[in-house]
């Protein structure tokens, strides 16, 4: 067995509390690595088209890679894949912290869950070992008492926990997963699917740290990052993502009052900086990692401490400059309430954002709120909507649904307020500033994503020398407005390392060209770990691999390339700040989507993989679904 991997999947039957125990041979692995390849491998293997996401039969996937367990900073992201309730497409969601390195120490490389249990449970797993639990004692509880009462019950600490939160028990359609409180698959809600599982948490301990093949190859690897890593001038560490609302925000790009503009007059208020003088108490890390990205603050007089970290970008401008927040401290409350019950910050945000415009054209009545005004700047308002959403209570019950299907219940008028891409809302970047995101938004597998490949302000940057992207041949700078073939090229090629990323768990934070491990150090780890000859060509092959899976599982779900759009308003101007009047023009978006079909070895017409590129990146067994 290759260094790195366990070469053990563990399958969970919840229905009749079994396990067993499948060993992944050497060639399978090499060929699938990991992450959201892996996933959707069983995905497409093992289930049936239709199949509802919340059927005791929908499996609820769970995939390590390589790298998992091991020294190297940022090489502790996992995926969880599963039929999306949000989108009906493919679902999956990344997440750090500390559960996937500590399944691959318990001894296994990914978990397929199925079946549902008879009454609320919970999975515990440690040394090569699992059992179940009852966990009707924690349904209900929010997610800071649950991680302590089953560490507590476990007698160990040093579990870690994995939970669905009350969102995820009442099937809200955007809820999320969570380890140690704060580390979040956000998107997609693959929290409702464990919800319907009724599987409360996974705990896991283990002991035996992966295996690395060439220690000497991978240790002259990690002392080659060190040495190019400085923590005390890395603005990440320092103000954490929410670093880039200054820039943003002097572009003209800061999403604000649900994408009408892309300025907000109180953006420095809810800035990385001002958090870094004001609530931050400690800069929060994941397994192993050097870079601490994460913040975890403190708010006493609202009840806000650091056990729930703290807003990341996305949250902040979801819960803030989108709802034209500008309290920081009330930000900071919304985003510790949505860790306590497991919502995704992103969604939320953006469905209240969606309700208060709504309900200013008056689709929604105060009779409809129970009484509640929603207005913009109101932070108040955001609190109270996060209540009833996740508890589904009065008007929280339709914005449970997503702004897709809410709009839809809501009439045609409210459709021009429902910001989403296949039923997934957006997040917080502007494509109308930022031209690549038109594509990578309506392109991308689980719906809109922001996570799909580095964004335009990088392509300004590149020159034919060295630099971080140059070993990709991205050579030419190309300018954030810029929406010629050339941008589409330069993205198609750029998302190649994002999908690699995905597929080994590496932190895109920590790697290149975010941060400052590069790609001929990554691709001497890889090696260091596997004891295999990996090269970057293979990586990115598997990259290819991924993205032809994840668009066939698609198109076989019937999301396919007629969901390849964008929400009406990305199609009419900005009206305020430096980009006043900018939009994305609507034939020219459908040209570039036909573009970068192509340049994906993709049929142009049909937006599908060809079956010479499947024979190619040698899963023509997907063949059969391109009927």
């Amino acid at each position: 067995m290759a260094g790195g991997f366990c070469g053990r999947l563990l399958r969970i039957d919840l229905t009749h509390q079994t396990g067993q125990v499948e060993h992944l041979d050497e060639l399978f692995l090499r060929r699938y690595l990991g992450g959201g390849l892996l996933g959707v491998y069983y995905l497409l293997r093992e289930t049936p088209p239709g199949l509802d996401p919340f059927d005791p039969a929908a499996p609820l996937i769970f995939a390590t890679s390589a790298m998992n367990g091991t020294s190297m900073s940022g090489a502790n992201r996992y995926s969880a894949v599963a039929k999306s309730p949000l989108t009906y497409g493919f679902g999956e969601s990344e997440a750090g912290g500390f559960w996937g390195p500590a399944l691959k120490q318990a001894g296994f490389d990914a978990i397929i869950i199925t079946g549902r249990a008879a009454r609320p449970t919970y999975v515990v797993i440690y040394d090569g070992r699992w059992e179940f639990r009852d966990a009707r004692r924690f349904w209900g509880q929010e997610s800071g008492a649950v991680d302590e009462g089953i560490k507590s019950e476990l007698g160990d600490k040093r579990f870690v926990v994995l939970q669905t939160g009350i969102a995820g028990e009442n099937r809200v359609r955007f809820a999320a997963i969570v380890n140690n409180c704060k580390h979040f698959h956000g998107r997609c809600g693959l929290g409702a699917v464990m919800g319907a599982k009724n599987l409360k948490a996974i705990a896991v301990l283990g002991k035996r740290p992966p295996s690395v093949a060439d220690p000497s190859m991978a240790r002259s690897a990690m002392r080659r990052f060190t040495a190019n890593y400085d923590r005390k001038t890395d603005t990440i560490h320092l103000y954490g993502t929410a670093r880039g609302v200054r820039n943003l925000q002097r572009d003209g790009i800061l999403p604000t009052r649900n994408f009408q503009t892309g300025v907000f007059d109180r953006s420095e208020e809810i800035s990385g900086q001002r958090m870094a003088e004001t609530i931050l108490v400690r800069r929060g890390t994941c397994y192993a990692c050097a870079v601490a990205c994460k913040r975890e603050v403190a708010v006493p007089e609202l009840g806000v401490v650091p056990k729930y970290g703290g807003p990341e970008y996305e949250s902040i401008a979801a819960l803030g400059s989108l709802c034209e927040v500008g309290d920081l401290k009330k930000i900071a409350l919304a985003n510790q309430l949505c860790s306590q019950y497991v919502l995704d910050s992103i969604s939320t945000g953006a469905t209240i954002a969606f309700a208060i415009e709504a309900f200013q054209h008056g689709l929604i009545s105060r009779e409809d709120t129970g009484g509640l005004d929603l207005r913009f700047a109101d932070p108040d308002v955001v609190v109270a909507l996060i209540h009833k959403i996740a508890r589904r209570e009065g008007i929280g019950d339709l914005l449970a649904e997503g702004v897709a299907r809410a709009a839809r219940a809501l009439g045609p008028a409210a459709e021009r307020f429902a910001l989403h891409v296949r039923g997934q809302e957006l997040p917080m970047h502007e494509p109308r500033g930022k031209k690549s995101l038109a594509i990578a938004y309506a392109t991308s597998p689980t719906g809109a994503d922001h996570m799909e490949a580095p964004h335009d302000p990088l392509y300004e940057g590149f020159y034919p020398g060295k630099h971080a992207l140059a070993p990709l041949g991205l050579i030419e700078p190309v300018e954030m407005l810029d929406f010629s073939p050339r941008k589409v090229r330069t993205f198609a090629g750029a998302q190649k390392l994002w999908n690699a990323y995905n597929i080994v768990g590496m932190c895109c934070f920590v790697g290149v060209p975010i941060g400052s491990l590069d790609l001929h150090t990554l691709e001497d780890y890889l090696q260091g770990v596997t004891g295999w000859d990996l090269s970057l060509w293979e990586l990115f092959q598997a990259a290819d691999r991924s993205a032809a899976l994840f668009r066939i599982y698609n198109h076989r779900e019937g999301r396919g390339t007629a969901h390849d759009r964008l929400p009406r308003r990305m199609f009419e101007p900005l009206q305020s700040g430096p980009l006043k009047g900018e939009r994305i023009d609507p034939s020219l978006f459908h040209q570039r989507l036909r573009d970068y079909y192509a340049v994906m070895g993709w049929d142009p017409t049909t937006g599908l993989p060809t079956r010479g590129l499947l024979n190619q990146l040698d899963i023509d067994w997907a063949a059969r679904w391109l009927d």
